[in-house]
């Protein structure tokens, strides 16, 4: 069976389990606050050119995602998401089982347009709507898009004109970053959002985020917020030491060059063989349409998610490449294709 079904199928990079192993008997202090972990995020601070920010550990994406809203939103305030953002379509509504609603906002790449900011700003006009108090956007997207520099930097301006905050979810941001259409740099996310994440667990990491906040007026008890909500780890330690091998040397971004040069492999070889895709994804994730003969006869051999149906006779489906995806398998799908 050729698994393409997600990039966080595999355990963790090697070099990640070897530092784990290592340290596997030091005794330390817990909760994020051993050597590891202060040592990881000074290394990110270091990476990101932000020593001013503030550097959080987590185990995954959607507590990083409602941990941030529930702290930095008060109870009658709302985020404005693309329709398609992971907090709107897996994460069981967990923003608004803390109280937050979300403004959901219809795109067909995934991307908020920052005309859609605008638009969800004036339409919550007073008090008897919730108050937009926050932008959500994820890169890449849940259609393997990614944003453009200009493309943030018009969104940040919005934000700014509305006084609202910027959060960038990081899930997928090293394919992001490596991603041959990306035009920015990591230091750039920082200096452009409020907050963001760089996301471990989908790219060879065993678990793991690391949340990193630049505005002042985010910080203040985070701690407390992070703890109340389940999201401390007590052998925070485990985090640490991941974060700190993703960023003693370029790890992190070598293993989301990798996944992503597994994709263009399978995007052309698709492509080549005559069939489109839903939308244009320059990132690890890649959305073929096919006969719906042709996927019921790939199911008995490749593990994939279907996205939707394309008319009466065909489906979309998603192919994911990981950091340790190997070729062979590409090269497989390519000829039963």
């Amino acid at each position: 069976m050729i698994f393409l079904r997600c990039d966080y199928s595999e355990g963790a990079h090697p070099q990640i389990l070897e530092a784990l192993v290592k340290t596997n008997m030091e005794q330390t202090v817990g909760y994020g606050e051993d050597p590891h972990c202060i040592n990881a995020a000074r290394m990110i601070k270091d990476r990101i050119g932000r020593q001013d920010a503030d550097v959080h550990f987590f185990v995954g994406g959607t507590q990083t995602n409602f941990t941030s809203i529930t702290a930095f939103l008060r109870p009658h305030e709302a985020v404005i998401s693309p329709a398609r953002g992971h907090i709107c379509v897996h994460e069981t509504g967990a923003v608004e089982a803390r109280g937050h609603k979300i403004i959901a906002m219809p795109t067909k790449d995934a991307k908020l347009n920052p005309d859609q900011i605008d638009e969800a700003v004036r339409y919550h006009e007073d008090e008897h709507f919730v108050k937009p108090k926050m932008v959500y956007i994820s890169n890449t997207t849940e259609l393997g898009t990614i944003y453009k520099k200009s493309e943030l930097q018009e969104i940040k301006k919005r934000c700014e004109k509305y006084n609202l905050y910027l959060y960038l979810d990081g899930a997928r941001l090293a394919s992001a970053l490596t991603s041959p259409e990306n035009d920015m740099t990591i230091e750039d996310i920082a200096q452009l959002t409020d907050a963001f994440y760089i996301g471990g667990t989908k790219n060879g990491a065993l678990f793991g985020e690391a949340l990193i906040i630049s505005n002042p007026e985010l910080k203040n008890e985070f701690r407390w917020i992070l703890k109340q909500s389940g999201s401390m780890l007590a052998k925070g330690r485990l985090l640490g030491v991941q974060f700190e091998e993703f960023f003693k040397d370029n790890l992190y971004f070598d293993l989301g060059q990798h996944a992503n040069d597994m994709a263009k492999i399978l995007r052309e070889g698709i492509a080549a063989k005559g069939y489109k895709f839903i939308t244009d994804s320059p990132s690890n994730q890649i959305f073929p349409i096919f006969p719906n003969e042709l996927v019921s006869e790939l199911e008995k051999q490749v593990s994939f998610e279907k996205e939707c149906p394309v008319g009466d006779k065909e489906y979309c489906i998603r192919f994911v490449t990981s950091w340790a995806t190997p070729v062979e398998d590409i090269d497989e799908l390519i000829a039963m294709l």
